[in-house]
């Protein structure tokens, strides 16, 4: 069962990784949070910009390859 929820947040989108990232955020901002109700979420998000950094990565260098595509057309 804990595979198939690590695979699930995998997939989600990059729009869902900072929806969930801005609910740990807001939980983090709570005062009254138990301290390792708040280490927990604190571990979640640094995973999720990690997550989201890697998304980030991926988009990049695809738009870079499609960039150098686009040139490499240009040219002929």
């Amino acid at each position: 069962m804990a595979a198939k929820t690590a695979d699930k947040e995998k997939e989600l989108t990059l729009e869902e990784n900072f929806e969930l990232l801005k609910e740990v955020t807001d939980k983090l901002q709570s005062e009254d949070l138990p301290l390792e109700e708040a280490f927990e979420n604190y571990k979640k998000g640094m995973d999720l910009i990690k997550k989201c950094n890697d998304q980030i990565d991926r988009v990049e260098k695809e738009v870079q390859m499609l960039s150098a595509d686009m040139s490499a057309e240009d040219l002929q």
